[in-house]
């Protein structure tokens, strides 16, 4: 997507897919927001002829007012959010389209829009699974209450929010909900934005594409606090005889079997990295350590 981490390559974008298929991947989490258009449009032409092997998601109820104005520039990026059902509807059909499918396994709604009540939005989500558009629905970075409310209305598959050894938010109140009621979860950014890979130091620059140019923890004087997570990340990486990345996904799997974490993969080395973190294993007073790692310098946003 142009105002990601950069613009990727659609070939390699499009082989990485392939290669994920051939080595066992069956989730796919997308979203109409990613590009905006793009990514979905590169996952349903990625995914033609595979359709029945996989689980498809992607999410719908956030809109960039202007998209021609940032493909080149993060600051000039900004998002709203539309958790109306006649968006929620429409977005589907526009969804199906550029995935080249008749209905989406997962269909999850990005951000609660605090203009719409969590339940009209959930229950626009739950008239497309009636409608056969939809198999299953899900919230993404939604708070407790938010997720409490909509499960009364509907039962919630999934939830997807950011959580990695940087981001902990949800292990506070989220996760056990989801645990409790047996809620799957997804987490995204598993490897902190790519900073958990040991890719990037206190003198690390990103190009204004690059959205990370815009997030406090990625600033120059946050950095330098920070590169003591990762140095304990590495640190343990060499031990292991493991990446920082294989690490820290090793460490999200450990909180439970309902966790699914989802790292973003453009390249088909950094796919092949990302899955031989399934193989880590964590002892107790390796899982001890990582738990003990000092919070971020730095807000996510």
């Amino acid at each position: 997507m142009p105002w990601g981490y950069g613009k990727a390559d659609r070939a390699e974008s499009i082989a990485t897919i392939h290669r994920a298929l051939d080595l066992g991947v069956t989730l796919f989490d997308t979203a109409d927001i990613y590009g905006p258009f793009l990514n979905e449009e590169l996952v349903g032409e990625a995914l033609a002829g595979h359709r029945h092997q996989v689980v498809l998601a992607t999410k719908c109820g956030l809109q960039v007012p202007d998209a021609s104005v940032f493909h080149d520039d993060a600051s000039k990026f900004s998002l709203t959010r539309n958790g109306s059902p006649q968006h929620i509807l429409q977005s589907c059909d526009e969804s199906l389209r550029r995935l080249r499918t008749d209905y989406i396994d997962l269909y999850q709604l990005h951000r609660v829009d605090p203009k719409v009540p969590v339940e009209e939005s959930v229950g626009a989500l739950a008239s497309l699974v009636k409608a056969g558009k939809v198999r299953y629905i899900g919230l993404s970075e939604c708070t407790a209450d938010e997720l409490s409310r909509a499960y009364q209305v509907y039962p919630i598959t999934t939830v997807q929010s950011e959580l990695s050894l940087w981001t902990r938010d949800v292990l506070l109140e989220v996760l056990p909900f989801c645990q409790q009621n047996e809620i799957g979860f997804l987490a995204f950014s598993p490897l902190g934005r790519g900073f958990l890979t040991g890719h990037f130091d206190q003198a690390s620059n990103f190009k204004k594409e690059d959205f990370r140019s815009l997030l406090p923890r990625f600033q120059p004087d946050a950095l330098k606090d920070n590169v003591r997570i990762v140095d304990a990340v590495k640190e343990l990486a060499k031990r292991k005889e493991a990446t920082p990345a294989q690490i820290a996904l090793a460490w999200v799997l450990a909180l439970g079997e309902s966790l699914v974490p989802i790292p973003g993969a453009s390249k088909r080395n950094h796919l092949e990295e990302n899955l031989r973190g399934a193989l880590v294993q964590l002892t107790k007073e390796e899982l001890a350590l990582l738990n003990e790692l000092p919070a971020p310098t730095g807000g996510r946003y």
